[in-house]
C-alpha cells in the first residue's frame, strides 16, 4: 500500500459545504485517471455517506470492540471509482457516537494507516469544521502533504478560517490554498450573477493574509439536491458550470500537491 500525497479539507465554521468540496474534488481527480481515497474524518456528525447514496439505517452494537482492544477487520468501500470511509458505514446513520479522545485518536490512526486502500495517488481527508481535537489530531498525526481550506463569501467564514491556517502553521502543515464555494448565484432568467452574501471587506479576507485563491464554486441548488440524491453533482450535472469548477479545482491542487511528475 502507497499513498502519495494526504489532503485535508478544513473549514473554520460548519456550513460552508466543506464535504460537498472535498467529496467532488475526490470524484474530479478519479475522472482524470487518479487513484483517489476518501476519508470522512468527522467521526461525531459525518455526511458523506449520505452523499454517495450509502447509509445504515440498524444501529449497531459493534463498535463496541473497539473498546475491548479487538482489531476488526475494516476495508474501504469503493463508490463511483474512489476508495471511501467513514463512521458512517459502522453505525446507524442516527446512532450518537460519544467517544473519548484517545479512542477518537484510535479509530482515526487505523482509519488513515490501518486500512487497506491499495496505491493512491492522493487520500483526501474531509475534516470537521473548526480546530478542535479531531483536527489537531489529524495535522499533528497523519502525515499531511497539505492543506486546502473552505470558505463563504461571508465575513465570518474568512475570520474563522484564519483560525485554522493558525492551526495547520503550528503542526506545519502547509495550506495550499482555499476554495470559495457559493460564490455568486446564477440568475435563472437572465444568467447574470447575483452576490448572494455581502461582500467581505478586502483586509479582513482570508487572501489579504496571503492564502491563495484556488477557485470559486457558484451557489447552485443542483448541488444539494445532488447530494442529498446520493449522486453527487459532478456526476448528476458534469456540464453545470459548478462541475466546471470542481474540476478547475482539482487540477489546481494537483499542482499545488505535484501529483503529475515533471
Amino acid at each position: 500500500m502507497a499513498i502519495r500525497r494526504t489532503l485535508a479539507v478544513g473549514s473554520g465554521k460548519g456550513g460552508v459545504g466543506k464535504s460537498t468540496v472535498s467529496l467532488n474534488l475526490a470524484l474530479a481527480f478519479a475522472e482524470a485517471g487518479r487513484n483517489v481515497g476518501l476519508l470522512d474524518a468527522d467521526l461525531y456528525g459525518p455526511d458523506l455517506a449520505l452523499m454517495v447514496g450509502l447509509t445504515r439505517r440498524r444501529p449497531t452494537k459493534g463498535i463496541n470492540v473497539w473498546q475491548r482492544g479487538a482489531r476488526p477487520s475494516i476495508k474501504p468501500l469503493e463508490r463511483f471509482g474512489i476508495q471511501l470511509m467513514s463512521m458512517q458505514f459502522l453505525v446507524a446513520e442516527d446512532q450518537a457516537v460519544a467517544w473519548s479522545k484517545p479512542m477518537v485518536e484510535l479509530l482515526l490512526h487505523r482509519f488513515a494507516t490501518g486500512l487497506d486502500w491499495g496505491d493512491l495517488d492522493v487520500l483526501i481527508v474531509d475534516l470537521p469544521p473548526g480546530t478542535a481535537d479531531v483536527q489537531q489530531l489529524v495535522a499533528e498525526r497523519l502525515g499531511l502533504d497539505g492543506a486546502l481550506l473552505v470558505v463563504t463569501p461571508q465575513d465570518v467564514a474568512h475570520l474563522d478560517a484564519k483560525k485554522v491556517v493558525t492551526m495547520f502553521g503550528t503542526s506545519g502543515v502547509p495550506v495550499i490554498g482555499a476554495v470559495e464555494n457559493m460564490s455568486g448565484l446564477a440568475c435563472p432568467h437572465c444568467r447574470e450573477a447575483i452576490e448572494v452574501f455581502p461582500q467581505v471587506p478586502e483586509d479582513r479576507s482570508l487572501w489579504a493574509s496571503g492564502i491563495a485563491c484556488l477557485g470559486r464554486v457558484p451557489l447552485d441548488p443542483a448541488v444539494a439536491a445532488a447530494g442529498d440524491r446520493g449522486r453527487p453533482l459532478l456526476l448528476a450535472h458534469p456540464e453545470s458550470a459548478s462541475a466546471a469548477a470542481f474540476r478547475g479545482l482539482s487540477r489546481e491542487v494537483g499542482a499545488a500537491l505535484a501529483l503529475d511528475p515533471e
